[in-house]
């Protein structure tokens, strides 16, 4: 994610002077391109897993409890990929936007 975010914002700052409102588009930019991926990877892991939490036969008891973490690490780390990294990025590229230590790369 940060090399999207960090790719969009090279390019702003290509074009001219950078500001506030370049690291937020740049930082919407880079978050855009990775959301479909990110989507797509965990659609098809819960998908998967899906039946092995509704299942009751033989051998459920010793695949839920393995089942169950991942669904919760999937869904936390979509939280963390998608909301937190860019809200970070564009906190901490803002900072250095102020600080005048803002450059490419």
């Amino acid at each position: 994610m940060v090399i999207y975010l960090h790719e969009a914002l090279d390019r702003r700052l290509e074009a001219g002077s950078p500001g506030e409102a370049d690291i937020l588009d740049a930082t919407i930019e880079g978050a855009v391109q990775r959301l479909r991926p990110k989507l797509m990877t965990v659609a098809v892991v819960m998908l998967s897993l899906a039946p092995i939490l509704w299942e009751s036969g033989i051998g459920s008891d010793v695949m839920k409890p393995i089942a169950a973490p991942i669904v919760g690490g999937m869904i936390t780390s979509t939280i963390h990929v998608l909301i937190l990294v860019p809200v970070f990025f564009a906190m901490m590229k803002e900072r250095a936007l102020h600080q005048g230590t803002l450059t490419k790369g």
